[in-house]
């Protein structure tokens, strides 16, 4: 399939849409792949409760993550996006330079601050000061994955003269999934990548274009030539109305197979470089169905 029209489609791998064993997650990895998908994510979660559904978890990410560097050989792949909140800042670089050693430099490293305090919670994680801790998070993982040696004595991390050996092979790019105004601040002085939820910007390109302009208007606050950033914005598509593994939204539209060519055009030219598309169902016939409309 390769790029549309000049854009470059991702796709998200299931997360607890229904319970997916290994065998079938291969197989969805190596259709998507062969399919010419640009890149596959994961989302970072471990468990789901208290919002009127079933409760609910997905498989610990970094596993599935490396699982998935070792089950291809082209596609771009990463967290959709990784909590800092879960792992110790330095301990999360040393395993993003690890996948991404076992891919051979395909790994992104996507990162966000969290926000479904009942997973934080029932895994004893501390929910409060999120922004702050990001913050202090990207300090350290950032300078780690271009190579540097960190100490760092701040109200939640302690590092001293950390560093990753053996020395990465390159700069593991980061990926900013946020629409916070602090993570935002902290991230686009330097990260390469950002990403928004369809949630965020209402499906739509005219979400997306206006979400964008804050984004262009805080790269401008915080020095950053906005140009160089790359944009994804994720795009829930639902192949069969009747499939219901994700809840229909309601105020506004889902895209389908019959739309979806233009929709993504449509969020290309609001100024996305990428779309990932997040499908309803997620296997292997929507996989196929929607390789062969876009192709």
């Amino acid at each position: 399939m390769g790029r549309v029209d000049g854009i470059r489609i991702g796709i998200q791998l299931p997360e607890v849409e229904r319970v997916v064993r290994w065998p079938e997650y291969r197989d969805l990895i190596r259709i998507a792949e062969s399919a010419g998908f640009d890149s596959m994510w994961l989302g970072d979660h471990l468990l789901y409760r208290g919002d009127g559904r079933p409760e609910r978890g997905p498989w610990e990410a970094w596993t599935m993550l490396a699982a998935l560097a070792g089950e291809t050989e082209h596609v771009e792949f990463g967290p959709l996006v990784a909590c800092v909140g879960f792992h110790s800042p330095a301990v999360l670089a040393k395993m993003a330079a690890t996948i991404d050693e076992i891919s051979g430099g395909r790994f992104v490293l996507g990162l966000g601050a969290g926000w479904n305090q009942p997973e934080f919670e029932a895994f004893g994680i501390p929910f409060d000061q999120r922004a702050a801790r990001f913050e202090e998070a990207l300090s350290i993982i950032e300078p780690l994955v271009n190579g540097r040696r960190v100490t760092h004595h701040g109200r939640f991390y302690e590092v001293d003269d950390a560093v990753l050996l053996p020395t990465p092979t390159r700069t593991v790019p980061i990926m900013i999934g946020s629409v916070g105004e602090r993570v935002l601040r902290a991230a686009l002085p330097t990260a390469p990548r950002w990403n928004t939820w369809f949630d965020w910007f209402a499906n739509s390109a005219e979400g997306f274009s206006t979400l964008n302009e804050r984004i262009i208007r805080i790269c401008a606050e915080v020095g950053r030539d906005q140009t160089t950033l790359m944009r994804s914005a994720c795009l829930l598509v639902m192949t069969d109305p009747d499939a219901g593994e994700r809840p229909r939204p309601v105020e506004y539209s889902a895209a389908t197979t019959k739309d979806v060519r233009a929709r993504v055009l449509e969020l290309r030219d609001a100024g996305a470089d990428e779309v990932i598309l997040v499908i309803d169902p997620i296997d292997a016939r929507s996989i196929c169905l929607l390789a062969e409309v876009l192709a």
